[in-house]
């Protein structure tokens, strides 16, 4: 079969990949899920490679070009140039006519909105924001971590709360419950049996991520240090928020502050509450909500976007994921 669909949306992070192909009436016509996108661990076409696993499933007997256009929102495209290499690594592939390559946070902005109009902050085990406006402004930040000038991020959260623990036991800190609460987590009695496990491998290092609900459960019981974390962290996101509003003429505008993540969707109370108070202050007229519908939507939406699909067949395709 040749060109049947618009858009091939693609939606991939660092532990899967979801794939959709979308009608030019919005209609989904074939959905796909792969592993995770890691070009600086496997290079580009080995990652590339893994995503066309997931393409297959959603074309089926499709035969190339799968459709019109690719809309890709991948995790490490983190600035504009890895953009264009990623790009011209999918154009190869022959899977559309035309190919845009984005950050996968801007899929998380996209799913969540009705316009593509506002910003996005995402909090799982790093950090970024993104905003968009219809004219097609954008604001970004290059999220590659703190050479960038990043702080949070679960990964983050983890070391920070290991650094405090730390000091705290061997007396350079301030005291703080962490010292027993991050090595009670794996079963160890103290800070320097944990250091000594993860310096020695015998805690695997993604297992480092463990520590970040452990450092919010530690502050909900009151530790002072605990909380001054996941009050900086809160700090950090308006941070993100109010500057991506000020680049594209929002901060005084009734527009949508969406939080997402693994970190920001667990709803702590205590970052919850300080992330509305400093954006009460800060940025009053921002709605800020939650996303909770899935990112290949979002892809998928500026996918549309790009094609300039009718209001019917964005509301199709949102009423498919809802």
């Amino acid at each position: 079969m040749g060109v049947t669909a618009s858009v091939l949306a693609i939606d991939a992070g660092n532990s899967k990949t979801d794939v959709a192909l979308i009608a030019a009436d919005g209609s989904v016509l074939g959905t796909g899920r792969g592993g995770g996108f890691q070009p600086a661990s496997v290079g580009v076409e080995a990652a590339v490679d893994v995503l066309a696993e997931a393409v297959a499933k959603a074309v089926g007997a499709v035969s190339l070009p799968y459709a019109a256009h690719v809309s890709a929102c991948l995790a490490n495209a983190d600035l504009p140039v890895e953009e264009r290499q990623l790009a011209a690594a999918l154009e190869s592939r022959g899977w559309g006519s035309t190919v845009e390559v984005r950050n996968d946070t801007f899929a998380i902005l996209r799913a969540g909105v009705e316009e593509p109009r506002g910003v996005a902050v995402v909090c799982g085990a790093g950090i970024n924001c993104v905003g968009m406006t219809p004219d097609g402004r954008t604001a970004r930040f290059p999220a590659i971590g703190r050479i960038s000038g990043d702080w949070g991020g679960g990964g983050g959260l983890a070391e920070e709360a290991l650094w405090c623990a730390a000091r705290a036991e061997d007396g350079r800190g301030e005291q703080t419950a962490l010292v027993r609460s991050l090595p009670g987590h794996f079963g160890l009695p103290t800070m320097y049996a944990l250091i000594e496990a993860l310096h020695l491998g015998h805690i695997a290092p993604e297992r480092q991520h463990e520590l970040t609900p452990v450092l919010f459960a530690t502050a909900a019981e009151g530790d002072a240090i605990a909380r001054s974390l996941v009050d900086r962290l809160a700090d950090e996101v308006v941070a993100l928020a109010t500057v991506a509003l000020t680049r594209l003429d929002l901060l005084t505008e009734e527009a949508p502050v969406l939080l997402g993540g693994s970190v920001l969707a667990a709803r702590h109370p205590q970052l919850d509450d300080r992330i509305a108070e400093l954006m009460s202050a800060r940025a009053p007229k921002a709605e800020i909500r939650v996303v909770t519908e899935a990112p290949v939507l979002g892809a998928a939406q500026l996918g549309l976007d790009h094609v300039g699909a009718s209001a019917e067949a964005h509301a199709r395709l949102r009423e498919a994921y809802a």
